[in-house]
């Protein structure tokens, strides 16, 4: 397992990944920053972290929207696992922003 250090909305975050997938997270870490930059910090970081994972899960489910379906018989090959994978990772990614996020709020909260 390798650490990252990340930054996303002038935050840094430390995040553990598989050995390997270091520049893949870190380009999912810069998508998220990028989301994170047009929010902005007015909104509180939590907030801001939680809408920069929701316009994110958005684009994902408008792709997977217009995505042609593959019909009985078709010659063009799908690659269905990668969008799954592809999925899966946005689905981690959006569940670990929402935990930041809720303790983010409670730590403000008991502040």
């Amino acid at each position: 397992m390798s650490n990252l250090n990340l930054s996303i909305g002038g935050r840094q975050f430390v995040v553990s990944c598989p050995d390997g997938d270091e520049a893949h997270v870190e380009m999912l870490g810069r998508m998220v920053d990028e989301r994170a930059k047009k929010i902005g910090s007015g909104q509180g970081e939590a907030r801001m972290l939680l809408f920069a994972g929701l316009m994110l899960a958005d684009e994902l489910h408008e792709v997977h929207r217009h995505s042609p379906t593959p019909q009985a018989g078709s010659a063009v090959p799908v690659n269905n696992e990668r969008t799954e994978a592809a999925a899966a990772r946005i689905t981690s990614l959006a569940e670990r922003l929402e935990k930041l996020a809720s303790a983010l709020e409670e730590t403000a909260a008991n502040a």
